[in-house]
């Protein structure tokens, strides 16, 4: 039986339908966005909600991946972005194999995204 992983060390990316397709092939190389800025761009447990109100409003076909970042050493780094807040960001291709877990974006009764849970 695996440990749990801490919450800490979690993060999530929200994609497309067609990301997801991407990273399910083994890798994700970002959405345009991403692409644009150099880096992959997540989400905390605390941030994911509004990240996706704000940038995805509207979208269907929405998927979040949980993905522990314990793999990534300074290829991840934690920066200030959208209200002063500290972000990670990824700057390589996100491998399948450090998403922990993954499922449709779907919303809890408070209206705030469920996250997808590592077994």
């Amino acid at each position: 039986m695996s440990a749990a992983i801490p919450a800490e060390t979690l993060a999530y990316k929200v994609l497309t339908g067609e990301q997801r397709a991407e990273l399910e092939s083994g890798t994700f190389g970002g959405a345009p966005v991403d692409l644009a800025d150099g880096y992959i761009h997540m989400s905390t447990a605390d941030q994911v909600t509004a990240t996706v109100d704000k940038h995805f409003a509207g979208q269907g076909d929405l998927h979040v991946a949980t993905v522990d970042l314990t793999a990534f050493g300074p290829s991840l780094k934690w920066e200030v972005s959208r209200g002063g807040a500290l972000f990670p960001h990824l700057y390589v291709p996100l491998p399948l194999a450090a998403v922990v877990a993954m499922e449709p974006l779907s919303r809890l009764p408070d209206g705030s995204v469920a996250l997808p849970q590592p077994e």
